[in-house]
């Protein structure tokens, strides 16, 4: 584990809070960087106009190569500035940063993100309600088209019995339009690493973001271990932000297809039940397989070798690499926002495209 030295019996209560009800929380808003100057230009005045009072403002810069650096010393003296030696990704770069970091509770916004004034209040307020809450994301909409839900983490991400993650107003690649169907708070499995809100020293506690990982998936993997642990997912729709999308690997990219791929399966190795993982895993596999031969037929065959590079590396990581994993600290905690069901039989067999016709009343 990484960070403060806190028990994990300190963390499994969830009558805990780590601060003061008198006291205003500080909120660090954390934004990874690389090569994203055009990104700051555009959305960070958004972020620094945010109404919260007790916030700061830092870019974790991933070694860009580009004038990023520059360009926040002279137009935004204000933001503080973590400069790491190399590209770390996604995983990495966040626990390198946060090591430097102080607050009560971290935002991990990407740059492509442009927030609402009031976008972290609603959500402060709810977890400093509950210390139960863990982790928390707003309703997050595309930035392009407003009235649609966006692609990562919509309106609070859930994940079905094969590790298929799919949210409330997304389900693979259809994206609802948000007419107020899914405005309650509500537990969910996963936050989405684009805006997500966690409780500081339980960032720490629970080892941070796997960096084996790199990038993609790791946020779901980190919210798996914070339920085990025993602290809820939440997601709240009374915060609102707009999301790019795809600013570092677009869709489609065959580097972006074998993080995916890999990284899934990591993250059923890891936080499954031994024996309930080994027939999963199979099946999954078995699936992966089906969309590769896919790919192939359709032509995209930079996927199709991506999708068995992953299958490789993943065996190579049950091998030799585990030792680089996170794993739980706890598995006696209750998942929320999981679907016993096949998402994929749901979506491709019986025709069910928005996530209230596959969750029903949810």
């Amino acid at each position: 584990m990484t960070g403060n030295d806190y028990s994990e019996e300190h963390f499994s209560n969830p009558d805990y809070t780590n601060t003061s009800m008198d006291e205003t929380p500080i909120v660090a808003i954390v934004i990874l960087n690389w090569n994203g100057k055009h990104f700051l230009e555009q959305f960070l005045p958004s972020v620094i106009a945010s109404s919260y009072q007790n916030k700061k403002i830092i870019v974790a810069d991933n070694a860009s190569t580009d004038d990023s650096i520059t360009f926040l010393q002279q137009h935004f003296p204000q933001v503080e500035i973590i400069q790491n030696d190399t590209n770390e990704g996604f995983a990495k770069g966040y626990n390198t940063a946060l090591q430097q970091v102080t607050a009560d509770y971290y935002v991990l916004l990407n740059s492509d993100v442009e927030v609402t004034p009031g976008w972290i209040e609603p959500i402060i307020e709810l977890m400093e309600n509950n210390a139960g809450i863990g982790a928390c994301q707003p309703k997050m909409l595309t930035d392009a088209a407003r009235h649609l839900f966006e692609y990562a983490g919509a309106c609070g991400g859930w994940l079905d019995n094969f590790g298929y993650p799919f949210a409330r107003g997304r389900v693979f690649d259809v994206v609802e339009e948000d007419k107020g169907q899914y405005n309650d708070a509500q537990p969910c499995f996963w936050a989405s690493g684009a805006a997500m809100f966690v409780r500081a020293d339980m960032y720490h506690v629970l080892g941070g973001l796997d960096e084996y990982f790199f990038a993609h998936q790791e946020e779901i993997d980190f919210c798996w271990r914070l339920q085990l642990a025993g602290y809820k997912v939440y997601v709240q729709p009374a915060s609102v932000v707009y999301h790019v999308g795809g600013g570092t690997l677009a869709k489609g990219n065959p580097r972006k297809d074998f993080l995916n791929f890999r990284n899934n399966l990591v993250m059923l190795a890891k936080n499954l039940p031994v024996a309930t993982a080994l027939w999963k895993i199979l099946f999954r596999m078995g699936l992966d397989v089906i969309a590769a031969y896919q790919a192939l037929f359709s032509g995209n065959g930079r996927s199709f070798l991506a999708i068995a590079k992953a299958h490789c590396y993943f065996i190579k990581w049950l091998l030799f690499s585990k030792k680089q994993s996170v794993f739980p600290i706890s598995k006696n905690g209750q998942l929320h926002g999981w679907y016993s069901g096949c998402v994929v039989w749901q979506y491709f067999v019986k025709h069910k495209k928005t996530f209230s016709e596959i969750i029903y009343n949810k």
